[in-house]
């Protein structure tokens, strides 16, 4: 049976963690900043888990 593919769009946008857990880069926050209040964009700058329900997905992306 062949290797599986990495997705190339995944492997970009997503890490993988030590645990298992997929992160992932906030959305909203590449333009239009300026209508934006300051919090928002604050924390629009952390990232963060992918949801349990997405997770399993995303292993079928990243199968490394």
């Amino acid at each position: 049976m062949p290797k599986m593919k990495t997705s190339s769009g995944a492997k970009k946008r997503f890490i993988k963690t030590a645990t298992g857990k997929i992160k992932r880069r906030k959305a909203y926050r590449s333009h239009i900043l300026t209508s934006k209040s300051t919090k928002r964009k604050r924390h629009l700058r952390k990232s963060t888990l992918v949801s349990k329900e997405e997770q399993k997905r995303m292993e079928m992306l990243l199968p490394s």
